[in-house]
């Protein structure tokens, strides 16, 4: 699918791979919504990018937030794209220290915010582009979720984020499938270790620890990087149902 002159409603894009995938589609010439929680933030970022970006205020974890976002991408113009960069992790093992067991609440966070709400951006945006024309291509729209290297090589202390993006990989393909009537692709990114704001706060010696453990190139993976793939998912129409590592050949140890 051509990326020019159409909208795309970004989840997280307010920063990170989010606001990395905003700019790289804008620059490709689309229109884009970012969506975010920090409204701070969003707005600044649409300000910036000027009259093809507008900022709304949403919580993936609260529907009727994604549906004004997938409302204001409608309303923006040709609506094919959607992608959810939006999610957040802690470590937390599952008997921690005095053998206290995992904290369910943050357990059902960490679901709720990337699990559910990536289900609330998909379903939203793929029953929004199924009542659209066919483009030039064959197809109606294209959704791209980001799983993480955690789905398979899950470390000590990421029970809640390993089920979290295991669960976005595993409803990659019945998505697709799912959607393949309304000539919807489907597809998802599994992200190795990049340097976005989840990584700011850690000390460089320990940046420099983890980018010794990817084989090559032997570095942070950067935002650009994660963005550029997804405008090559959206212009390869036979990419669909699928799942792609972008981590540099890295294979997490188990701490």
């Amino acid at each position: 699918m051509e990326i020019g002159n159409r909208v795309a409603l970004v989840s997280g894009g307010a920063s990170g791979l989010g606001q990395a995938t905003a700019r790289r589609l804008l620059a490709a010439g689309a229109r884009v919504v970012i969506g975010d929680r920090d409204q701070v933030r969003g707005a600044a970022l649409a300000d910036e990018l000027g009259a093809s970006a507008r900022f709304v205020a949403m919580d993936v974890t609260k529907i009727e937030t994604v549906q004004a976002a997938v409302a204001a991408a409608l309303d923006f113009g040709d609506f094919r794209i959607a992608v959810n960069c939006a999610g957040v992790g802690w470590a937390q093992r599952t008997v921690g220290k005095n053998n206290v067991p995992h904290d369910a609440a943050s357990f059902r966070t960490v679901i709720e915010i990337n699990l559910i709400g990536s289900f609330h951006v998909l379903s939203l945006s793929a029953a929004a582009m199924a009542e659209l024309d066919l483009s030039s291509e064959g197809e109606r729209g294209v959704i791209v979720n980001t799983a993480s290297v955690a789905a398979f090589d899950g470390q000590i202390g990421q029970l809640a984020y390993s089920a979290s993006k295991a669960a976005i990989a595993g409803m990659t393909l019945p998505a697709a499938r799912d959607l393949a009537r309304q000539g919807v692709r489907v597809m998802t990114i599994a992200p190795g270790i990049f340097d976005t704001p989840l990584l700011g706060q850690l000390p460089d010696s320990v940046k420099q620890t983890l980018s010794e453990l990817v084989p090559f190139p032997a570095r942070l993976g950067n935002p650009d990087e994660y963005a550029r793939l997804v405008c090559a998912i959206v212009e390869n129409t036979y990419l669909n149902g699928e799942v792609i590592r972008l981590d540099g050949a890295l294979r997490m140890p188990p701490k």
